[in-house]
């Protein structure tokens, strides 16, 4: 929060009814709802750039792993009609040019303050408004007062920056994959390291190596990646797609993550099928790509057999795509496929075919320090490097939040209130944080789902509450603490019913230093979800105070 010489420096914008952090799909669709229910908005956005995570994250191969015609929004008909998607999985700069063009299209463009950050916000319980404070592209600061607060700051927003010893002492450049230049990068001719094998490095590592003279890739844990298969997007499909858009739509959004209603997910046990049906089904999604091979049997991620069969499958798919033995049993995971982002590769094993890429195991000798001129590991090896690429991902789902100074009633922090980790109720709003309402946030499916589809439901879901309360005459809602509670004990319970518990993962914080470990997202899918905020609406909001 700003000082009281700071504040009286300050640049105080009008009250606005709704302040928006964030201006990627989710604070743009917040503003087009807002607008149309006339509701003074404003959406804010740290970025030069509308986008959120697609402005952020354009490292080489960056890439939707949910396919185009699904990861869009379905919300205008006219909008899905005559938007054309280039590819199967779009690319960063083509869902780039789509968020601008859906900003344009729908005259958002003045209602969005870009270059402009969030520093921290507290709520006014006398007044009944957040007092929200930032700077402006200028530096100056600024503040803003309004009757509520969205933050649309998205799951994947805050970068993990390790703090390996000696990281400021390298003399080449040190890039992040989720902080990426907006000048192309040109590797010809280095030594380039790259720590991170999760999604980003996933993408980035097969057109690195292409440019690098030596790609030295640093591995803690192997990722299981199925292939995209992408390609130009098929004629025919697009045509039989929008041709039915909505009933696609609708049948995607019964599913439990969102998507993929045109293959769904296959009945019954991977246990009671035969070997040789087992291995069909299997080889069958392999050779459609994508996230579709987890979904093959209804058991595979609550049963640990059955999970087995499937990632014992992909262990011999790499096997077979990576020519040197020793290269390929390291890049063979051997934990529960699924508990951890499985990720969608274009190439990424037939990379380490390569003679210029050379996979190195750092969990069994860990970086000991980085020098002026590479690193060290624990075993003495040293190796030398003139770039070096971090693809450590991001502090997930609450890490934008926490770090803002954010305060609810009484001055409440919300570090405080999370310090033994997330609580929330339905995924939205918190408990001591009145009218704050959070979109793919923990306690929600959105890490799970069709990102594009939580987003419009929960979207819609803050827009008939802004409009309920108004028809009542309240301006004020918050969670219960007995709401929240049990909100919490629904996340824990389901997540224990799974096998995502059965090891570390950003789900859990598990990859920040410090994080409390809490299973974050709630498991359980897209429908079931969507039904239950839809029916706490109309009940008049049980779990909710109204004042």
């Amino acid at each position: 929060m700003l000082t009281t010489a700071q504040a009286s420096d300050a640049q105080d914008s009008p009250a606005l009814d709704l302040l928006i952090v964030g201006a990627g799909f989710a604070g743009l669709y917040m503003l087009h709802l807002a607008r149309q229910q006339g509701l003074r908005a404003l959406a804010i956005d740290a970025a030069p750039s509308v986008g959120g995570t697609w402005y952020a994250n354009r490292y080489p191969g960056a890439r939707v792993d949910i396919q185009s015609m699904e990861y869009s929004f379905g919300f205008d008909e006219p909008l899905q009609q005559q938007w054309h998607w280039s590819e199967r999985y779009a690319g960063q700069p083509e869902l780039l040019r789509y968020a601008n063009h859906v900003a344009e299209r729908f005259g958002l463009r003045d209602g969005i303050a870009l270059s402009t950050r969030m520093l921290g916000g507290a709520y006014d319980a006398a007044a009944a408004q957040w007092q929200v404070d930032g700077l402006g592209p200028d530096g100056s600061r600024r503040h803003w007062r309004a009757r509520f607060l969205v933050m649309a700051t998205g799951p994947l927003s805050a970068p993990n920056r390790p703090s390996f010893p000696g990281l400021a002492s390298f003399d080449g450049p040190v890039l992040h994959s989720a902080d990426w230049p907006l000048a192309p990068v040109d590797f010809s001719g280095q030594r380039v390291g790259v720590i991170g094998t999760g999604s980003s490095g996933i993408q980035l590592i097969p057109l690195l190596a292409e440019q690098a003279a030596q790609l030295t890739v640093f591995q803690r844990t192997p990722a299981y990646a199925v292939p995209a298969h992408n390609g130009p997007l098929e004629a025919a499909y697009e045509a039989r797609t929008k041709a039915d858009y909505a009933g696609f739509r609708a049948r995607n959004r019964a599913m439990r993550t969102g998507f993929g209603s045109d293959l769904p997910p296959g009945p019954g046990s991977a246990l009671d099928a035969s070997a040789a049906e087992r291995e069909a089904s299997f080889e069958a999604r392999w050779r459609i790509g994508g996230f579709s091979l987890l979904s093959a049997y209804a058991d595979i991620m609550v049963s640990a057999p059955a999970n087995a069969l499937v990632a014992d499958f992909v262990r011999r798919q790499i096997r077979a795509a990576v020519h040197d033995p020793a290269t390929a049993e390291l890049l063979c995971p051997q934990h529960t496929i699924g508990c951890k982002r499985l990720c969608v590769d274009s190439g990424y094993y037939a990379t380490f075919n390569r003679p210029n890429v050379r996979l190195v195991d750092i969990a069994s000798a860990p970086i000991e320090a980085i020098t002026a001129s590479g690193l060290t590991l624990a075993d003495g090896q040293q190796h030398r490097l003139d770039s070096l690429v971090l693809a450590t991902g991001f502090d997930a789902i609450t890490g934008t939040l926490l770090r803002l100074d954010l305060r609810g009633r009484d001055g409440l922090r919300l570090g405080e209130h999370w310090a033994a980790g997330p609580r929330n109720h339905l995924g939205l709003m918190v408990a001591g944080f009145p009218n704050l309402f959070v979109v793919g946030g923990p306690g929600c499916p959105a890490a799970f789902v069709n990102n594009m589809v939580s987003i419009e439901q929960q979207v819609q879901w803050i827009s008939r509450c802004l409009a309920d309360l108004t028809a009542a005459g309240r301006h004020c809602i918050e969670p219960t603490p007995e709401a929240e509670a049990q909100w919490l004990a629904k996340v824990n319970s389901a997540a224990q019913a799974t096998l995502f518990l059965s090891c570390n993962s950003w789900y859990l914080g598990a990859n920040v230093p410090g994080k409390p470990r809490q299973f974050m997202p709630l498991v359980g899918g897209f429908a079931a979800y969507s039904a239950l905020c839809d029916e706490v609406a109309q009940q008049g909001y049980p779990g909710f105070k109204l004042s």
